[in-house]
């Protein structure tokens, strides 16, 4: 069902919800890992948006990548990076809406296309992992941590 948050939030406003996302780290050839720099709070994060109802989350993992980057990623090169929930993936966007994100995040270096994003961002770039930027959405902050920590990198 498309637009599920949204026919939800006209009936909860914005009180807090759990939302089920999907994400995708994605690294090219260089071994650099695809930013998004997002409109709304100014700050990076990897593709990845909502799981809608009956999606299965891979599935959405691939729809977000491609709506937001333009870049075709397959279930079958999608490896699972991990679950991230709790207090630290609570979240409240600029317009208000409450969340508390269960992200299940995937990782991958094959990919086709070229970058092109859409409105959710204001720009996208691969960038090491020495220089991704200090200025993170806070619910990807603690996946930021742990793609470092996997790396080594201090």
């Amino acid at each position: 069902m498309k637009d599920y948050i949204k026919e939800l939030r006209s009936f909860v406003g914005k009180r807090p919800i759990l939302l089920c996302g999907a994400s995708v780290i994605i690294f090219d050839e260089e071994g650099k890992v695809l930013m998004l720099h997002r409109a709304d709070n100014h700050s990076w994060c990897f593709p990845g948006g909502a799981v809608e109802l009956g999606e299965k989350v891979e599935e959405a993992a691939m729809r977000e990548a491609y709506e937001e980057t333009g870049l075709k990623v397959e279930v079958e090169d999608l490896e699972l990076f991990g679950v991230f929930s709790g207090p630290d993936l609570h979240y409240i966007y600029p317009h208000g809406d409450e969340v508390y994100n269960v992200d299940i995040v995937y990782i991958t270096n094959k990919f086709s296309g070229k970058v092109k994003i859409n409105n959710e961002s204001r720009k996208g770039s691969f960038v090491h992992i020495f220089d991704i930027p200090k200025e993170i959405s806070p619910p990807v902050i603690p996946i930021v941590n742990e793609l470092k920590k996997r790396m080594c990198v201090k």
